[in-house]
């Protein structure tokens, strides 16, 4: 089953459109790393972000998310948002670290999108598949 997932701009504007596989009932790689384990050559590089890498997705339990900072732009935050623009969780304090384990224990199987919130307004959406 494909499904077709946008991302917008601040103002609300389709920006892009990314074509996902979903197939209920398929198990997502049985030989998936504990975030604990993972190397640099595990993480997934961010479609459209150069800065952004994460593993895995499709996510079961957690998936973990490393980003690049400067001086002047920082992660705040990261919003966790349903399909239907529902927020369903927020981490915040995050301006001290370039990386986080976000627990997806708690959510059902979907497609979410998770932003990260720079210190100067700017957000980076991704779309992450929890199995």
């Amino acid at each position: 089953m494909d499904h077709v997932v946008f991302d917008y701009d601040n103002a609300g504007n389709q920006i892009n459109r990314h074509l996902i596989d979903v197939v209920p009932g398929r198990q997502s790689n049985p030989n998936a790393k504990d975030v604990k384990n993972l190397t640099d050559a595990d993480l997934i590089k961010a479609d459209i972000y150069d800065d952004i890498k994460y593993y895995p997705n499709p996510v079961k339990v957690e998936l973990y998310i490393e980003w690049q900072v400067t001086d002047r732009i920082k992660v705040t935050s990261i919003e966790l948002y349903d399909l239907s623009g529902k927020l369903l969780k927020t981490v915040n304090k995050l301006e001290n670290t370039t990386n986080y384990i976000f627990p997806f224990n708690d959510f059902p199987q979907a497609i979410y999108s998770l932003n990260l919130v720079y210190i100067n307004g700017e957000q980076k959406s991704l779309k992450i598949i929890k199995h």
